[in-house]
């Protein structure tokens, strides 16, 4: 079974980009071409499994409801003698 590969040109990207991009592939000893294969792989696929990031609002909304407000706070405790002889 032949499997095609397509090929890519992005055009006009930001100096500090291409620079970016360089460190990365520097850092992991490969070409730009193949960090820049790598991210699009990480990016378009491997994120399509996970749960999108839910900001602070939608994350507070997930807490179930426990109850009173007055529930939540912690009674005072009683001070006690300590002996430290």
């Amino acid at each position: 079974m032949l499997s095609l590969m397509a090929q890519l040109i992005v055009r006009r990207l930001e100096d500090k980009v291409v620079r970016k991009l360089k460190e990365r592939a520097a850092k992991y000893g490969v070409s730009m071409e193949e960090e820049h294969r790598r991210i699009l792989r990480e990016t378009l696929l491997k994120k399509e499994n996970r749960k999108p990031k839910l900001n602070f609002k939608e994350f507070l909304l997930t807490v179930p409801d426990f109850g009173e407000d007055a529930d939540a706070y912690r009674k005072k405790a009683k001070w006690r003698e300590i002996d430290l002889d």
